[in-house]
């Protein structure tokens, strides 16, 4: 089996998951900060829909430099931070998609100028930066791996 047909299953069914976190952030609270040491809400969750990306960049390139600056996606809506979701998933699945065994097991690096912080293999920047790190920031709230005290017990 290519990696690719066990990755993208598991792929789609966080981000759909993801999305029903996301779905559920209202514009009205985008400003509101747990602690004084957090995002917003909707820098979260615009974070959230920015982290596909890491995917289609971490298979098509071999490294990515963050000297060059870097501006955050700002929703004005909830609408538009899943469009955006939406758009960077389907990026995502098809990065992955059309990627080799061997373009998976390829090195790739995060840089800033001249200096490497990391590298990995790509099929890595797919497993942490994404999957994992969307897993990290979720907000307990819909039912993920079973009941949530928002939709009721199975019993």
């Amino acid at each position: 089996m290519a990696i690719k047909d066990a990755l993208l299953p598991e792929f789609d069914r966080e981000m759909a998951t993801a999305r029903k976190v996301i779905e559920r952030v209202p514009a009205e609270k985008f400003d509101y900060k747990p602690h004084d040491k957090s995002m917003t809400m909707g820098r979260l969750a615009s974070h959230i829909a920015e982290m596909p990306t890491w995917a289609t960049t971490g298979i098509t390139m071999d490294s990515l430099d963050l000297a060059g600056g870097y501006t955050p996606f700002e929703p004005k809506s909830t609408a538009a931070l899943l469009e955006a979701f939406d758009k960077n998933v389907a990026g995502a699945h098809n990065a992955i998609a059309a990627a080799s065994d061997e373009t998976l097991m390829k090195s790739w690096s995060l840089k800033r100028g001249d200096v490497t912080l990391m590298t990995m293999l790509k099929i890595a920047v797919v497993r942490s930066f994404v999957l994992n790190h969307i897993i990290h920031h979720r907000i307990p709230v819909p039912s993920i791996y079973g009941p949530s005290a928002d939709e009721g017990s199975l019993g």
